[in-house]
């Protein structure tokens, strides 16, 4: 463990509304990989101490197994916090080797809707940061038109996230993509705040690309 940054000298600084996030990267810099340290952290319960603990997990013991109680121990916070830990989990644990990178990979059909949610976020994800996306494109806007409309709401948003980032960057999907965001309409009255791209694919696919464009 790096310098003096035990259990009980990080633990107050991860508590209270105005922890930064910037603080977390930097102190887990410092340490490093702690397993012991971040399941500790992790058993608070207490959001920004698990942010923290995906951080300094050690990659080599993540199993399936170990997921799977994760995800079952994410139950306690609500819907926005336990998205934005899991989404931790992906950027700083699940895309970092190719055994993890599977893993995240099995999960479109998982009986869990988080793995769900986690697989469709990945899938978007590679495309909006410029990533080489698999050749997958084909087989997953069949999945989106066949399962958009009833998936659990954490998966449907993670779902058009993806449907966007296809359109928008794969040109010869992207009438593809608009046409299932008129048919299904999700999102379309959805209230933007300014500055805010909208949700609605149509709306959100027309104004990425118009950026990329100018």
């Amino acid at each position: 463990m790096a310098g003096d940054l035990t259990f009980e000298t990080i633990l107050p600084q991860l508590s209270g509304d105005d922890v930064k996030l910037g603080d977390l990267k930097k102190m887990a810099k410092e340490i490093k990989r702690d397993h012991d340290l971040a399941m500790q952290l992790w058993a608070t319960q207490e959001v920004h101490p698990r942010m923290m603990a995906t951080l300094i997990f050690d990659t080599k013991l993540i199993t399936q197994e170990f997921i799977d109680e994760l995800i079952v121990d994410l139950d306690v916070h609500g819907s926005g916090d336990r998205l934005k830990i899991a989404e931790w989990l992906l950027a700083n644990q699940l895309m970092k080797t190719k055994k993890t990178k599977a893993l995240l990979d099995s999960w479109q059909d998982a009986e869990a809707p988080l793995l769900r949610h986690l697989f469709w976020y990945h899938q978007g994800r590679m495309r909006w940061v410029g990533q080489t996306p698999p050749e997958n494109t084909v087989d997953l806007l069949a999945a989106l038109e066949s399962n958009m409309a009833s998936a659990e709401p954490e998966v449907q948003w993670a779902m058009n996230f993806t449907a966007g980032h296809i359109g928008i960057h794969d040109a010869q999907h992207r009438q593809r993509c608009i046409d299932l965001g008129e048919r299904l309409g999700l999102y379309k009255d959805e209230k933007v705040a300014p500055n805010c791209t909208p949700n609605y694919l149509p709306e959100f696919i027309r104004i990425e690309v118009e950026k990329l464009q100018a």
